[in-house]
């Protein structure tokens, strides 16, 4: 008969963590969040690549995009980019991150002369800037004629129906930087002209990014972005077991620092023959990451197929239904915890550690901190990143809410036949995923800083000041259901928050 466990599976908020002893030292300005990427030999040798903080974002087209990684390095940590699409387009947007100069910005809110205010408005709405370059056809890489600022117009006082081109600054009336300008130069310039962005065009007049003032700022604000050995950003990219043979070139080729197999379900011979056909043409020189798995066996399997890293995780994301669909998965915690263990008897075998990635079941903030306390080196979150500004999803309006969209790799929307069908039809039998809104939150600088201060602070309660340090020393305990609803505030009566003190 079928295997089957005694204890049930748990997951991340049927947890605790029981505060240690915290000496005068522990604060959370000395905590070090620093962890492994890929596998090496522990004690031995350097880890080869490290993030400076433990969050990377999930392999999603609603999630992951060049855009994304950038932002992501700034504030130390990886984006994947996601596989579900073209090789081409893959690898520009890996090209994208790599090329990236800090302080210089591809434009992303760009428009044709022809168009009207009421389209300026749209546009600002859309992505939340104030300033548009105008250029002949429209793109980021047009001939820049002119730019639109909130300056330049009044809603109140100009038709919807007016020409850009009658209220934009003309490109002759512009002070614009050519494309051999340094960040240094380009921020004096916008110092000794009093300006709030400088365009950088080339010798045709073809616009190539633009400088911002604030930017100079936001640029010192990034004391831990994570950059490899020529100072370029450091970008992950996800792959799947039908065509890496093309794929992972090309990856490789525009500058992948990591790649990740992308599935659903990653204890499979598929991905055995993925990681030994890398390993036969690349060596140990290409970084590649596996999964998903939940037990002892599949981590194994992996580490031992040559995974660089081991993803652990089935069904317990927000927009993912597998474990409906198709009754496979578990509690992300109890899986976590049994796969953690599996690394460390590895270690202990091999002297080669492994790193984990958590994928899934993070709810709120604190669970972050009880995933790395189980012993994940780092996790993938999806949601999470959907809600930002610099996911590349629309922003809408829905009843007065802003919202994001955001929709799962398992769902038809997404057509991700590589990862999901075997036959590799151009649409899926049945969904593993849904089409979703996730509410809008703003920038990923301010979100992503307030949730590790709460690791952080967390961390201090358990007298650690490093990730393996929590590891070592936190404790955890189970809680019951009436003991979860204590948690929360209870027999009070929340005040209206549209009442006045006088009232």
């Amino acid at each position: 008969m079928a295997f089957i466990y005694d204890e049930p599976s748990h997951t991340f908020g049927e947890y605790l963590i029981i505060p240690g002893y915290s000496s005068c030292e522990c604060v959370p300005s000395a905590v070090n969040l620093k962890t492994s990427v890929v596998k090496y030999r522990k004690g031995e040798e350097e880890c080869p690549l490290t993030m400076n903080i433990p969050l990377v974002s999930a392999i999603m087209q609603s999630v992951s995009n060049d855009t994304m990684a950038i932002a992501l390095a700034k504030e130390g940590g990886i984006s994947f980019i996601y596989g579900s699409q073209s090789i081409e387009s893959e690898a520009r947007m890996v090209s994208n991150v790599k090329s990236y100069k800090a302080g210089f910005v591809v434009s992303d809110s760009n428009i044709r002369p022809d168009a009207t205010l009421a389209d300026i408005l749209a546009l600002k709405e859309k992505t939340g800037h104030s300033t548009v370059a105008v250029t002949e056809d429209g793109t980021a890489a047009g001939k820049l004629v002119g730019i639109v600022a909130s300056r330049d117009y009044r809603v109140s006082r100009m038709s919807p129906d007016e020409k850009v081109s009658s209220f934009m600054t003309p490109i002759d009336k512009l002070v614009t930087g050519d494309e051999n300008t340094t960040l240094k130069e380009a921020n004096d310039i916008i110092w000794d002209n009093k300006l709030n962005s400088l365009p950088i065009v080339d010798k045709n007049g073809t616009l190539k990014y633009f400088v911002f003032r604030k930017d100079y700022s936001d640029h010192k604000a990034n004391p831990l972005e994570l950059l490899d050995s020529h100072k370029r950003y450091i970008v992950g990219a996800g792959i799947n077991t039908r065509d890496y043979e093309e794929r992972v070139p090309a990856l490789v080729g525009a500058g992948a620092d990591v790649l990740c197999i992308d599935s659903s379900e990653g204890f499979s011979e598929w991905q055995k023959k993925t990681l030994e056909w890398v390993r036969g043409k690349y060596g140990d020189s290409v970084k590649v990451g596996a999964g998903n798995v939940v037990d002892r066996e599949g981590f194994l399997f992996l580490a031992e197929s040559g995974a660089d890293f081991v993803k652990v995780g089935i069904g317990g994301g927000s927009i993912c239904i597998t474990r409906e669909q198709k009754g496979i998965g578990r509690g992300q915690a109890t899986a976590l915890i049994e796969v953690c263990k599996a690394r460390d008897e590895y270690f202990e075998r091999t002297g080669v550690y492994v790193p984990v990635c958590s994928d899934g079941g993070i709810v709120h903030d604190y669970h972050v901190t009880l995933a790395l306390a189980m012993g994940a080196d780092f996790i993938m979150l999806g949601r999470y990143f959907s809600r930002f500004d610099e996911s590349p999803t629309n922003k809408l309006n829905i009843n007065g809410s802003y919202v994001k969209e955001y929709w799962g790799e398992g769902s038809n929307r997404a057509r991700n036949w590589q990862r999901y069908d075997l036959g590799g039809g151009a649409k899926l039998s049945f969904e593993e995923g849904v089409d979703s809104y996730v509410p809008y939150a703003g920038s990923l600088k301010d979100n992503v800083a307030q949730t590790l201060a709460k690791v952080r602070h967390t961390m201090c309660n358990c007298g650690a000041l490093s990730i393996p340090e929590l590891q070592q020393k936190a404790k955890l305990t189970l809680v019951s259901s009436t003991s979860i609803v204590e948690g929360g505030y209870h027999d009070v009566v929340l005040k209206d928050k549209g009442l006045s003190s006088a009232e």
